[in-house]
């Protein structure tokens, strides 16, 4: 990203110091991880592998609009491409689009790449990214970014291959908003898109639930890419059971490994692990139109039951970072150091359950295999509520259908966000009033006020101010307790090359189709 005097621009070539910290920062974590060979390797052509994700269900989707699991984003990104994407250091780079710029961060121009067509042979050009935009306002898509989108004024096309983005209001963030894998590029006029993108892959089976399988695309705009010729994506929800098809050859990368099963993987010589530090987080939401979650010193009592160190130790063996009830994590640009860290103190915790009058009172609160490690938070909860006069009643319940039945459904249960590349996203996608995912359902009148300041803000001194103070708003009055962030843990076959790092997600943030390939 370049600026020029309050103007802003997002450009493919040449290669930016941007480019050249992230490179730098991506072979880093290649030699962290062993792998210095990939670096010189020469690539290899053809392939099929088969890999595991922890989660599928019939809501399985090839509409980008309606993506909301991990497993969607790792299916979407073989197929689909988005105008950006975010590199190793979390900063978007151009994908489809040649470059993004503005001159008040309000009026964007696009400027697309030429010669790219989709898996149906049609030409890809700037009708299909207003089109694809567009439909994320219609109410009838069900867009998960719909909140999102509605920043977007106007989208036209101001020829053949250059679009004019027009914001309500100022965002400097718009080049990283668009790097979400829900507005991927879909072709212009496909209500209910079935897997027909731009992306290195294209579908021949699409079952959901069950299991979906690409195969090449030999069009694809990046030449010699991809190098495999097959790839197929299954679910194995049972985290042992993803391991042992592991190491028994079924399957060639697996996501989310529990820290317990690092060595039993790389012992077996075969097989190694990736582990990224992430924005990734498990968090226990007390709603606030609730009870008695929504009574504050409920609220504050459960934020002192936490022990966040027990948990990143015995829950995930060191690889997380604690958290303090907010979702910026330290290793941010923006994060705040002065919000003061809330430690387990149980004398203050029994003081607040007195004071709201909760003392003996039987509370439920519901965990799932579904929401990482929560089920292991509960019973840590359970064991220090007790000894400070709270009763809670742990009921865990199935990994299918938890995020549509019990997720938000009861005043506690656990939720399990996402990276995301900027605060702007994970403010407006999870905390602002009006948000969809909007997990404990607070209302804060100074906090939207801010989220709004900030994007517009073109000072970087002063943005990162205001997206201070929304950290210590959320951590003092939400209803969100955030023990730890915990590091993307990837499980995978030594054959397999080019993996490297990218702290959005797992599977290197879900671009990994287009840059590994198999050792013969």
């Amino acid at each position: 990203m370049q600026r020029r005097a309050g103007s802003m621009a997002l450009s493919a070539s040449p290669l930016s110091r941007r480019a050249a910290i992230a490179g730098g920062l991506a072979g880093a974590g290649l030699l962290a991880l062993g792998r210095t060979q990939d670096v010189l390797a020469v690539p290899r052509r053809g392939g099929s592998i088969r890999i595991a994700t922890q989660s599928s269900s019939t809501s399985d989707t090839l509409d980008p609009a309606k993506a909301a699991l991990a497993t969607d984003y790792v299916r979407l990104g073989m197929v689909y491409e988005g105008l950006t994407c975010p590199d190793a250091a979390l900063n978007p780079v151009p994908m489809l689009a040649e470059s993004l710029e503005s001159a008040d961060r309000r009026i964007w121009t696009i400027r697309l790449r030429r010669g790219v067509t989709f898996h149906d042979g049609g030409d890809f050009t700037a009708a299909d990214v207003v089109w694809s935009l567009l439909r994320h306002k219609e109410a009838a898509v069900g867009s998960k970014l719909a909140s999102i989108a509605a920043q977007f004024a106007s989208v036209r096309a101001s020829d053949r291959h250059e679009v004019t983005l027009e914001l309500t209001d100022a965002n400097a963030d718009l080049p990283a908003i668009l790097s979400q894998p829900q507005f991927a590029i879909v072709r212009k006029g496909e209500k209910h898109p079935r897997g027909n993108g731009t992306g290195p892959f294209r579908i021949t089976h699409f079952q959901p639930g069950v299991r979906t399988v690409v195969e090449r695309n030999r069009n694809f705009r990046v030449p010699g890419r991809p190098y495999l010729d097959r790839i197929e994506l299954i679910a194995i929800p049972d985290e042992v059971s993803r391991v042992n098809a592991l190491l028994a050859g079924d399957c060639q990368m697996i996501n989310a490994v529990n820290p317990r099963s690092i060595r039993r993987i790389e012992q077996s010589g075969s097989h190694a692990v990736m582990a990224t530090p992430s924005g990734l987080y498990t968090d226990l939401i007390m709603r606030a139109d609730g009870m008695p979650t929504g009574n504050p010193h409920f609220v504050q009592a459960v934020k002192h039951l936490v022990d966040r160190p027990l948990v990143k130790r015995a829950l995930f063996r060191g690889h997380a970072t604690i958290a303090n009830d907010q979702p910026i994590p330290p290793f941010h640009p923006y994060y705040n150091p002065n919000v003061p860290q809330t430690v387990l103190d149980l004398d203050r915790a029994r003081w607040h359950i007195a004071r709201a009058g909760l003392t003996g009172v039987r509370i439920p609160i519901y965990c799932s295999p579904a929401a990482e490690g929560s089920v292991d938070m509960a019973s840590i909860l359970q064991e220090y509520g007790a000894r400070a006069g709270l009763e809670l009643a742990v009921n865990r319940v199935p990994a299918d259908g938890y995020w549509s039945t019990h997720w938000m459904r009861h005043p506690l249960t656990f939720g399990n966000v996402n990276p995301r590349p900027t605060p702007d996203l994970l403010f407006s996608l999870f905390y602002k009033s009006s948000a969809d995912w909007n997990e404990s359902g607070w209302r804060n009148e100074r906090f939207d006020r801010l989220l709004k300041e900030a994007r517009s803000q073109p000072d970087q001194a002063l943005r990162k101010e205001l997206y201070g103070e929304m950290q210590q708003i959320v951590h003092d009055r939400g209803g969100t307790a955030i023990p730890v962030f915990i590091s993307l843990i990837d499980g995978y076959d030594k054959r397999i090359r080019g993996l490297k790092p990218i702290p959005i997600g797992g599977f290197m943030g879900y671009q990994f189709s287009q840059h590994i390939w198999l050792e013969s």
